[in-house]
């Protein structure tokens, strides 16, 4: 059978040959990933949202190594003011740090902090105190601020890269940036306010991430959701994201408007994601009911394998900080949990479509095996969708 052509403006404004991106998913999407996906023919993107500038930078390179396809990196934005250019690396080694005073642990509130304590008692985990390092041999905070957020943006344009993504926030502040560099800029919207917002700031591409996507997301489903931000932002181009694994979610999401996919829970158990084989496993183990929405992860709704932490936290009834401060609080029990060996207790994001998928594959399979079931459909539907020829 000839190879599959499947082609929309998407294919046009990224510079790729099919309409699939990867999901920026922080700890799963990294080079091999990134590079698996963009060799074969769809645009990886780095989910960078803890990654300091010089573990950024790596990646960056890293995936350089592997192809010369377009890729993109994904970061999260906090709803803060944001750091003027050039003025985050001033101190620090570059790290973004100015913004984040040195005891910042005993300044999240109490009520929080003594739970998340008697957690790590719940459970029987070690007292410790997480500190990652990066590729380079320093050890960078994971909490996020302008600055941090503003160190990342300037590793991204500095390293030319040719995609940016927002994958919580809105990067108006930054777009201007990123044009004059010849970047294009996508951002995820879980709604049609933040979509037109998001838009009016002159984002390239909008993301509509329906609540079935693993990972934060939104209230509204994906088929309600893509149809309205379509008409919210035409003629602006729209992906959907959130229940599409496989050629039926791009046909469809091709039908309700959208120019093509942002895909995350398919390819997070690719034989290439940077994920514990255990956590994949959790995933293909999975049923479409055994995933939960909470907060205790970040503050923001996380949609995540269901676990005795979760429901722990759920239970105390001790309520979420917001964005980013409930990360700091978490991130004490999950990285006890991590030392401990823990797994069963760790994030594990995924979506309602982990009851459709049953073993890891390569990326490019999966790749492959989404685009030619789409192509499939799409030859046997009236005119008025993409063109598709074998």
């Amino acid at each position: 059978m000839a190879k599959p052509t499947l082609r929309t403006k998407l294919c046009d404004i990224l510079g790729i040959e099919y309409p699939v991106i990867l999901a920026g998913m922080g700890g799963v999407s990294r080079h091999k990933l990134v590079a698996a996906v963009s060799e074969a023919g769809g645009l990886g993107i780095v989910g960078a949202a803890t990654m300091g500038p010089d573990e950024l930078r790596d990646e960056i390179r890293k995936i350089r190594e592997l192809t010369d396809k377009p890729f993109g990196v994904d970061i999260l934005l906090p709803a803060m003011a944001p750091t003027p250019q050039g003025t985050s690396t001033a101190s620090g080694g570059g790290r973004g740090e100015g913004d984040i005073p040195s005891n910042w642990r005993d300044m999240l509130p109490a009520p929080q902090r003594e739970f998340a304590a008697s957690l790590r008692s719940k459970f029987d985990l070690p007292d410790v105190v997480p500190e990652f390092p990066t590729p380079s041999g320093r050890r960078e905070r994971t909490i996020f601020g302008p600055g941090f957020s503003r160190s990342q943006i300037d590793t991204i344009l500095e390293e030319k890269v040719p995609v940016f993504a927002s994958g919580l926030g809105n990067p108006a502040p930054y777009v201007e940036e990123f044009h004059a560099a010849g970047a294009k800029v996508i951002a995820l919207v879980g709604n049609v306010k933040n979509a037109r917002r998001v838009a009016e700031g002159g984002t390239d591409v909008v993301v509509a991430q329906g609540a079935e996507a693993g990972g934060h997301t939104g209230r509204v489903g994906t088929m309600a959701l893509v149809p309205q931000v379509v008409d919210a932002v035409a003629p602006r181009p729209v992906l959907a994201a959130g229940g599409i694994g496989d050629g039926r979610g791009l046909a469809a999401a091709l039908c309700l408007g959208a120019v093509g996919v942002w895909v995350g829970t398919a390819f997070l158990v690719s034989l290439e994601a940077a994920w514990d084989d255990t956590l994949k496993q959790r995933i293909l183990d999975a049923s479409e009911e055994d995933t939960r929405v909470t907060r205790i992860y970040s503050g923001k709704p996380m949609r995540n394998i269901n676990n005795p932490l979760i429901e722990a936290w759920e239970e105390g009834g001790v309520g979420t900080l917001p964005f980013p401060f409930q990360g700091a609080v978490i991130q004490e029990v999950t990285f006890a949990a991590q030392q401990a060996g823990r797994k069963e207790l760790g994030m594990n994001p995924a979506g309602q479509i982990s009851g459709m998928l049953d073993e890891q594959r390569p990326a490019k399979d999966i790749l492959a095996e989404i685009v030619e079931q789409a192509a499939e459909i799409i030859q046997r539907l009236p005119a008025g969708v993409p063109a598709v020829t074998s």
